[in-house]
């Protein structure tokens, strides 16, 4: 694998990068999120039957956060074959792993036909989806911003960014279409497994497209030097700690503003204001419309006025519109949706671009993948959890101060951040 890594001569075009980044989160995300409305709508009823309402829900949100826990074993064991014998191999891979964690998800049975060992299965299927989105990210955002252009390197690296949105939009979709064409009865007997089964299909279309691609430039570089470290991870932790730790809380604020916007938002429209499912859905997707198009306009910031600049004025925005946050969503849901998706939009453009420039491309790939990883155990694992149990203890201007919490600890990081790697072009 390594030899035809070195010797390949072919080159990358740019629109095949920019495709396979994209297409390749789209999967992970689309499958990622179909689990997290399935988790507010689904699992309490067919795999939580027992508790009470309240207490189903809680326990599907655990196995919800499970997932995030998984993604950062997901970055050490994609991140070191990453590094070691290149990201298109790893990539592959990865993609797999997250595949066939779905549709195993789509083909569980229930409590009701064998008790807790359901609950348990689909622990397991979620913990496998995290493993394969924790080594998709990384290596996603490395094959664009690594084939990337002098001065181009935020606006390549936010492609694999916008598979956010559409695997978001996609998966509301299908749940939506399923709505409208079965009643309860039949969504709950057996319309919940489309997307998780489907969602091979995507699968095969990836894997074609990411199996056409040769290594970026970058890591080539690395292999024709022979630079690659024998264990990238401890080379992570004992050489780049600072960028480590910066790299991770600089995006603690990006993850729990989607979720607090996404999986909570859902949860507490559904059961607390009244909105009927479909109606909330569809505000969400319209809502995300605006998050695709906040994602290139801070590309387009980051790489005119730099990386560190775009992230920080967008963590503000978000503790400013933590403040608000309760009173906002209680009077007027949809322009709430709409100027939270913005904000997460202008953070979430140049994130992935920051953190793969805080490392050297012999660790980027684990570096990168573990930063982003372990900001999502800190800022969205127990987030839906947490934000419902403080809305119903507190009212919902509490789960606005826990967002703006996330903010200012976003702040902090960046302030620390390595400002040269944040600001730089130049592959390190």
């Amino acid at each position: 694998m390594t030899i035809v890594a070195a010797t390949n001569p072919t080159t990358n075009s740019a629109a095949r990068v920019l495709f396979a980044s994209l297409i390749g989160t789209t999967i992970e995300f689309f499958d990622f999120y179909i689990y997290a409305t399935a988790a507010v709508i689904v699992f309490p009823k067919l795999f939580f039957p027992e508790a009470d309402a309240n207490a189903a829900m809680l326990q599907s949100f655990a196995t919800f956060a499970l997932a995030f826990f998984a993604r950062p074993v997901g970055s050490a064991l994609f991140g070191h074959f990453g590094d070691r014998i290149g990201r298109k191999a790893t990539l592959v891979a990865a993609l797999l792993t997250m595949g066939l964690s779905t549709v195993a998800i789509g083909l569980l049975p229930t409590y009701a036909s064998i008790g807790v060992v359901a609950p348990a299965l689909l622990a397991l299927c979620r913990f496998g989806q995290g493993v394969g989105l924790g080594g998709e990210w990384g290596g996603a955002v490395l094959l664009a911003t690594e084939n990337a252009p002098p001065g181009k390197r935020a606006w390549y690296g936010m492609f694999p960014q916008l598979g956010a949105p559409i695997g978001f939009l996609c998966s509301t979709g299908v749940f939506l279409l399923l709505t409208e064409l079965m009643d309860d009865t039949q969504f709950l007997a057996w319309g919940w497994r489309v997307p998780f089964i489907a969602s091979a299909l995507l699968v095969f279309v990836g894997l074609w497209v990411r199996l056409r691609i040769t290594e970026t430039p970058d890591f080539q570089k690395t292999l024709d030097k022979g630079e690659r470290e024998r264990v990238p991870m401890w080379s992570v932790l004992s050489r780049h700690p600072r960028a480590l730790i910066t790299g991770t809380f600089a995006l603690v604020a990006t993850f729990a503003t989607f979720y607090l916007m996404t999986v909570f938002t859902l949860g507490w429209a559904t059961s607390k204001l009244g909105y009927t499912r479909e109606q909330f859905l569809l505000m969400q997707m319209v809502a995300v419309l605006f998050f695709a198009a906040g994602i290139p306009v801070s590309a387009w910031f980051a790489d005119r006025f730099g990386r560190w600049q775009a992230m920080l004025l967008a963590t503000v925005l978000i503790c400013g519109f933590g403040l608000v946050y309760g009173a906002w969503f209680a009077g007027s849901a949809w322009t709430f949706l709409i100027a939270g998706m913005v904000v997460i939009g202008l953070t979430y453009g140049p994130c992935g671009t920051i953190l793969a420039e805080l490392f050297p491309t012999r660790v980027r790939y684990t570096g990168a993948s573990l930063a982003f990883n372990l900001a999502g155990i800190i800022g969205a694992s127990m987030t839906p959890y947490v934000a419902k149990k403080l809305g119903d203890a507190h009212g919902l201007p509490y789960v606005g101060y826990y967002l703006t919490a996330a903010g200012v600890l976003t702040l902090l990081a960046l302030l620390l951040m390595p400002r040269k790697a944040a600001t730089s072009d130049v592959a390190r």
